[in-house]
């Protein structure tokens, strides 16, 4: 997601934001399972109308960087209105520091805001709920001034005992907030300056100190969640900074947003033509098929098409020929990240090299991609595709289907046929299992698996709700499992692949991988600010993961497939510069008479006016 799910840190997702999605987006894996929400919500029709509050501030006191002119927003968006979005999961926690999953990503960092943000297309440093800040020479130091205008909807300042309440938060291990210690282990605790300034300092230099807690930590309410226990804080927020609230979560079904008119960032120059919708609603479907033919209906807004089927074959009819329903395919500098099976090393059955480069051995990607997935996607052969995007040839030696190849590599690892024909090492068959989470997935796996049986491979799927899924991969509880990841502009290769990682729980590291010579070269990236040079190790950090078949790579998609009715005013780039479907909520708006206009046509059975079927970033 996003290729099927994707799961990331909160690092990435602040950059995926603008970005970077470790994005994502896992773009790009949520939870509860899922009611069927086949009939529009009874209280949808009721769109609380949002009055923006009088901003009474010295107009003095805003950043100069925020006084400028955002170049995606457009001067002609207004406020009011709703954009109801498809998502095909709920979270089992809409609190992104317990939950890291594409949709809890973007529902919780529009409660919640960083220090600082990324300007959407330099991707230059700009104010957030810092005004300002100051890198000390050596880049160990980090000091920030607060915006002194940044206030929580209960009216009270952000000061510093938010911040350094934050870094407690996620440092303290009895919370399960896990991936996010990696890169704040890299700080003493912060010392608190002055009401609006706080000061970090680094213990070692990193290429990302300055980013990983300016603007990839989001800052937490002291006076709300002090004394609670922050594993319980799931889906009640009353208290917030960012330019949305919660105003109802139903499990399984919906989660509605609704615009703070007293956002204290609201009359900053910069955020002109931004958070327009006075209603956001993530809507949940079970099925992908009734999902979309509620967005046929009318009861979904925006359907981001992940699933190939569903873009080919099914999205069409009356609402498409007549250009009600806008049908684009998006090219922009999004990331693009990596989805495959992951094999669990920590298990004895996948330690041998051998043994998972065979796995991979068995899929047949030309025929997936052709025969069940249309031809969309192309084969993945590194952890890092959109490095090999603009023409530069991948050193990696793609992984062909080749059966007898698999058989071979089976047999130099010991495991070998017995009477029955099934594979067998020391007396124990060759038998796993495939945790699974999504029925629409179960085809590929099925593929998969009449292969490894004709070499005498017992395996099986076992499908379980997206909740007990994620609790089961956070303790490394698999054999194998498809697990999808965003990525980022930046690459930081640490949390995914480091060996000291590989058997904390809820970490990145899935398959539980241990390279000593990845480890070094993620040690030598961190004091690399070069960019070029860092990519260069990055490179060969992929190179050395490759050949390991952690995982059984399987294919990417370089654009974004979108479906929405076209009621909307929408920026000259629909998805910006590094946008997914997410940039919609931020910058589109609601068009009233486009809106009225798509109302009469509909009712006259009449065709609007055509448009671009294909959207590129120039």
């Amino acid at each position: 997601m996003k290729g099927m799910f994707h799961k990331t840190s909160l690092q990435s997702t602040t950059k995926w934001k603008v970005s970077n999605f470790l994005f994502l987006t896992f773009f790009s894996v949520c939870s509860f399972a899922f009611l069927q929400c086949s009939e529009r919500e009874p209280d949808e029709g009721n769109i609380n109308s949002v009055t923006d509050v009088p901003w009474t501030g010295d107009p003095k006191t805003i950043p100069l960087l925020m006084l400028g002119k955002n170049p995606l927003a457009s001067e002609r968006a207004e406020k009011g209105g709703r954009i109801r979005i498809y998502a095909h999961q709920f979270p089992k926690s809409l609190n992104y520091y317990l939950d890291q999953f594409s949709t809890t990503a973007r529902i919780f960092t529009s409660l919640f805001e960083p220090l600082t943000s990324y300007h959407p297309v330099t991707l230059e440093t700009i104010p957030h709920l810092a005004k300002d800040w100051k890198i000390s020479p050596d880049k160990k130091r980090f000091t920030f001034y607060l915006d002194q205008n940044a206030k929580w909807s209960d009216g009270k300042p952000v000061t510093a005992d938010d911040v350094l309440f934050t870094y407690q938060t996620i440092m303290n291990p009895e919370n399960q907030t896990a991936s996010f210690r990696i890169a704040l282990s890299r700080f003493s605790p912060p010392v608190k300056e002055g009401e609006f300034q706080v000061t970090f300092e680094a213990k070692e230099v990193h290429w990302n100190n300055f980013n990983d807690i300016a603007s990839s930590i989001f800052i937490l309410p002291k006076h709300y969640y002090e004394g609670k226990d922050f594993n319980k804080e799931n889906f009640e927020f009353p208290i917030v900074s960012g330019p949305y609230r919660i105003v109802e979560a139903k499990k399984g079904r919906y989660v509605k947003l609704e615009r703070r008119g007293d956002w204290w960032q609201r009359a900053y120059p910069f955020n002109k033509g931004r958070h327009n919708f006075d209603q956001v609603i993530y809507k949940v479907y079970n099925e992908e098929p009734v999902a979309l033919a509620a967005f046929k209906k009318g009861d979904i807004d925006i359907y981001p098409v992940y699933t190939a089927s569903i873009w080919v074959e099914q999205a069409q009819g009356e609402q498409f020929d007549k250009n009600w329903i806008a049908k684009q395919r998006i090219y922009n500098l999004k990331p693009v990240g990596f989805q495959g099976w992951a094999m669990n090393t920590r298990r004895e059955i996948f330690k041998d090299r051998r043994v998972r480069e065979a796995m991979a051995c068995l899929v047949n990607r030309p025929q997936m991609i052709e025969k069940l997935a249309f031809g969309e996607y192309d084969p993945t052969d590194s952890y890092y595709p959109d490095y090999y995007l603009g023409g530069e040839k991948n050193p990696n030696q793609p992984v062909v289907f080749d059966i007898e190849k698999a058989r071979r590599l089976l047999t130099e690892a010991g495991w070998k046929p017995n009477a029955e024909g099934i594979l067998e090492k020391d007396g124990a068959p060759f038998r796993f299992t495939i945790l699974d989470r999504d029925k629409r997935t179960e085809r590929y796996f099925t593929v998969f698996l009449e292969k490894a049986k004709e070499l005498g491979i017992q395996a099986s799927i076992e499908t379980t709700d997206l909740a007990a899924w994620s609790a089961r991969v956070d303790k490394y509880d698999f054999d194998m499992t498809w697990a999808a990841w965003g990525s980022g502009v930046f690459k930081d290769p640490e949390a995914q692949w480091y060996s000291k990682y590989a058997d904390e729980p809820s970490q990145h590291n899935l398959p539980g991988i241990k390279i000593p010579a990845v480890d070094s070269l993620i040690e030598k990236q961190k004091s690399e600010f070069n960019l070029d040079k860092r990519n260069s190790i990055v490179k060969e950090i992929d190179k050395l993961v490759f050949k390991e078949y952690p995982y059984v790579l399987l294919w990417h998609l370089t654009n974004t497939r979108l479906l929405y009715w076209r009621k909307f005013g929408i920026p000259e780039y629909p998805l910006g510069k590094y946008g997914d479907e997410s940039f919609s909520t931020d910058y589109w708006w609601f068009d009233s008479e486009g809106s009225k206009n798509l109302e009469n046509n509909i009712k006259s059975k009449s065709s609007l006016p055509s448009y671009e079927s294909v959207i590129r970033w120039k």
